[in-house]
């Protein structure tokens, strides 16, 4: 059945305005499975898919909508058997699963499209596995530091440019009588965080991704360098004390009391913190800094994903329909702050005037060529990332376990593999 919901004018006048190649006549059935089940993100899918469905009026569009934490239990199953013509998912390793059972369609062919291989150049490695494309992106965002900027005034200290300005501005900061940064570690994956952008700064997009595939043994010596590096700031008094006792959002308040200066962590932070009291002028952000000058910067951004199932029966429309999703107008009309509120994947998109969201853009844009990474529990197996993310929580409490946490963790990646 077809939805019914309305697009506004201004969305109707964008979609009509997009490329002749989309203009293609495509009839039958095409279904959707949408894993994009809260009433934001469902409510922006269904008026995008009624967009499309306006360009292409002989296509029947059925779209089924199914709670996330349900889909991961179902996706297997039904893209098996009565596979839907389109699903969500989630980049990077995230996918392999699926594409190593053969049921993504390898759509490299889109890839090799100009519009979508030079909009989203920063994205496509986050796409590819084996050197083909399973699918296209739809909305991410940024990790960085977000920091006070009142606090560095104050103390005389400007963004970090490198690895040993970042370690001078904290030892300033710890000086002054504050923590540099400010973590919850209580359910690890803030852990996984450091670990990623230490990791993927001192040993490349390449080498992270090697060790997430569980090519790389966790005792090799560049692994301990990335620890190394991690010591010097725990070492320094660089975190809040008992970090393991708190939720990432039960740490904000260190940082808006001016406890911590700064916070490793996603875009999503930012409307907490403005709730709290902090202003623009207070607040600013700014990209991990290079520790190893040879390696290619590269950025932690969580991906979301529509894949075409390899049993798939409409797979023209299909197609068609992922060129739609990552055209510049709708990616500009799905993350605009009344909707997704996210950074757009085409970096000819426009985005909503948000000083935040306005540097992530750009620096996904243009300044992550080492590539984008999706985040240490979506890179990692599910197993290992579990196994991992408590040795880097038990690393940061105790720093002189690091040699058994890092042998206990290659017999986990001996397990897993």
């Amino acid at each position: 059945m077809r939805s019914t919901l309305k697009a506004s004018a201004l969305a109707l006048a964008a979609a009509f305005a997009a490329p002749a190649a989309f203009a293609e006549t495509l009839s039958g059935d095409l279904k959707i499975f949408l894993d994009t089940s809260n009433p934001a993100p469902r409510a922006t899918m269904e008026a995008m898919i009624e967009r499309f469905g306006e360009k292409h009026p002989d296509l029947n569009i059925e779209t089924t909508v199914i709670d996330r934490e349900a889909y991961k239990t179902q996706i297997r199953n039904f893209l098996t058997a009565d596979a839907p013509d389109v699903a969500t998912w989630y980049a990077a390793n995230r996918m392999r699963p699926y594409v190593e059972a053969g049921l993504f369609e390898d759509v490299s062919d889109l890839w090799a499209e100009p519009a979508i291989a030079e909009n989203l150049a920063s994205t496509k490695g986050a796409m590819t596995i084996d050197g083909k494309q399973w699918g296209v992106p739809y909305t991410y965002y940024q990790w960085g530091i977000y920091y006070r900027k009142d606090i560095y005034d104050e103390l005389g200290l400007s963004e970090p440019s490198n690895w040993d300005e970042m370690k001078s501005n904290c030892q300033a900061i710890v000086e002054s009588g504050r923590a540099c940064y400010t973590i919850g570690s209580k359910f690890l994956w803030t852990a996984g965080g450091w670990f990623d952008y230490l990791n993927l700064r001192t040993n490349g997009f390449d080498f992270h991704m090697q060790l997430a595939a569980g090519e790389i043994p966790w005792t090799d010596d560049r692994v301990r360098q990335t620890f190394a590096n991690w010591r010097e700031l725990i070492d320094m008094g660089a975190y809040v004390d008992n970090h393991q006792n708190y939720s990432w959002q039960e740490a904000l308040p260190f940082m808006v009391n001016g406890e911590a200066a700064a916070y490793l962590m996603g875009n999503f932070a930012v409307a907490p913190l403005r709730e709290a009291g902090l202003t623009d002028d207070q607040l600013d952000f700014y990209q991990f800094p290079p520790i190893n000058p040879d390696v290619e910067l590269a950025e932690d951004a969580p991906t979301d994903t529509f894949h075409i199932p390899a049993n798939a029966e409409n797979k023209d429309a299909a197609r068609e329909f992922l060129r739609f999703v990552v055209s510049a107008e709708e990616q500009t009309i799905i993350n605009n702050g009344e909707n997704l509120g996210q950074l757009p994947v085409n970096a000819s998109a426009s985005i909503d005037d948000d000083k935040f969201l306005n540097e992530g853009f750009a620096m996904l844009s243009s300044n992550s060529p080492g590539g984008v990474a999706q985040f240490f529990d979506r890179d990692f197996p599910a197993e290992m990332a579990a196994e991992a993310m408590q040795g880097l929580q038990e690393f940061m409490v105790i720093p002189d376990n690091l040699d058994d946490i890092l042998n206990r963790l290659e017999q986990v990646r001996q397990r897993v593999y």
